[in-house]
């Protein structure tokens, strides 16, 4: 039998009963729609995750001191870069890098008269573009000067929770390796808001050379930071900058509980698209199993006619590649518009960054949409609808002619 007569043939016994038709068809159409919408949205968050990860806080490449530990952020000589300009200088003549910092941490605690909490202090070099994205996420005041003296940035929550603004001064206390912790009072140059609590509610700038100075470490810095044009670039960059004595570390080093975050995350992203699949897929078998019984005369009579069992199986193949075809063109459609819109406009969510702990967040969700992954879902949709139409065909044309025609 021509393929054409059993694309008829299909496409006749699927308008029989419509409304059943229409419903398998709109299953699998919203089915995928969601299972795309949800592939963009957990893609954009992951991606956005890491991407904000590594443009505000880790950078793609760091060079510390073999000894140094960051949990501890030790201010020893021997745990600091004693040559950090150098090093900075060598790694921004890479055509690769896109901007670079020495960077001195030190861990202090913040107060007003009434109010304290403790926080970890960024000496940096407000002219590096490395730092723009705090820039950008500057809601009050300004950023700090070039010079900076006595000048303090600190995030909003960490204001509003001391009680200070833009204008105060306020005391900041830090350890000192050969004597006893140093204190200073500086002004309140800038609140921020960057989406990445582990700054915004823990973290102060003051310039490197304040830094410097109000932990009597020198010129040394407690790391290099590095930002990359392109982040394929990573490994010939780490490759590169190798020193003695240094430690050159990539942002999957610097980031393994986010990495293992977003391994886990997609793990259980995977069930849940599994389970949408399995829905649908539940949906189709019984509306095939359906159209056998109510068409079980009527294969009586084909059979009696001389079609042959796998000519049946085949014409209720083609129905479900029918009904798998258009409803996921459709799905496809409908999900990549939904994820090309939330791409662009994102999904308020508040104050989610809030109870995403140490993780970036912003108030917004944005989808990412990636051909690939529409492709990719739609592909699968079509292998579910085929394999669960396996069995109904099957059974189909296991039906004996003489009891198919005896049949109500």
């Amino acid at each position: 039998m021509a393929l054409k007569k059993f694309w008829t043939m299909a496409y006749r016994d699927l308008l029989r009963n419509r409304r059943r038709t229409v419903i398998t068809f709109v299953a699998i159409a919203l089915g995928l729609a969601l299972v795309i919408f949800m592939n963009g949205l957990i893609t954009g968050m992951l991606q956005g995750m890491l991407r904000d990860t590594i443009r505000l806080d880790s950078g793609h490449v760091q060079l510390r001191a073999e000894s140094y530990e960051v949990v501890k952020t030790s201010l020893l000589w021997r745990d600091l870069l004693d040559n950090a300009d150098e090093l900075a200088a060598q790694a921004k003549a890479m055509p690769q890098v896109k901007a670079v910092s020495p960077i001195l941490w030190a861990g202090g605690v913040l107060g007003t008269a009434s109010e304290s909490t403790s926080v970890r202090v960024s000496g940096i070099d407000p002219t590096s573009a490395l730092f723009d994205p705090i820039r950008e996420g500057l809601r009050a005041g300004e950023f700090l000067s070039e010079d900076g003296r006595r000048e303090i940035l600190i995030g909003q929550r960490l204001a509003d929770e001391l009680g200070v603004d833009v204008g105060d001064r306020i005391n900041l206390t830090v350890g000192n390796p050969d004597g006893p912790p140093e204190e200073g009072s500086f002004n309140i140059v800038g609140l921020i808001n960057t989406g990445f609590p582990g700054i915004d509610n823990a973290n102060v700038f003051v310039t490197l050379a304040q830094a410097q100075a109000i932990t009597g470490s020198g010129n040394r810095a407690s790391t290099i930071r590095i930002l990359l044009n392109d982040r394929e670039d990573t490994d010939a960059v780490v490759a590169a900058l190798q020193f003695p004595g240094v430690t050159t570390l990539d942002w999957r080093e610097m980031n393994e509980f986010l990495m293992s975050t977003m391994e886990t995350g997609t793990a259980v992203y995977n069930i849940l698209y599994a389970i949408i699949f399995l829905v649908v897929a539940v949906i189709i078998a019984n509306t095939l199993l359906m159209s056998v019984f109510e068409r079980t005369r009527e294969m009586g009579i084909l059979s009696a006619l001389g079609m042959k069992g796998r000519q049946i199986m085949t014409m209720f193949l083609f129905e479900a590649a029918i009904l798998g075809l258009i409803g996921s063109i459709f799905g496809m459609i409908l999900g990549g518009i939904f994820v090309y819109y939330f791409s662009i406009n994102g999904i308020y969510f508040g104050d989610l960054g809030d109870a995403a702990g140490t993780l970036a967040f912003g108030d917004s969700l944005y989808t990412a949409l990636v051909p690939v992954n529409l492709l990719y879902m739609t592909f699968w949709m079509l292998v579910v609808i085929v394999f669960v139409s396996l069995y109904p065909a099957w059974y189909a044309a296991r039906l004996e002619p003489v009891e198919a025609l005896h049949a109500l």
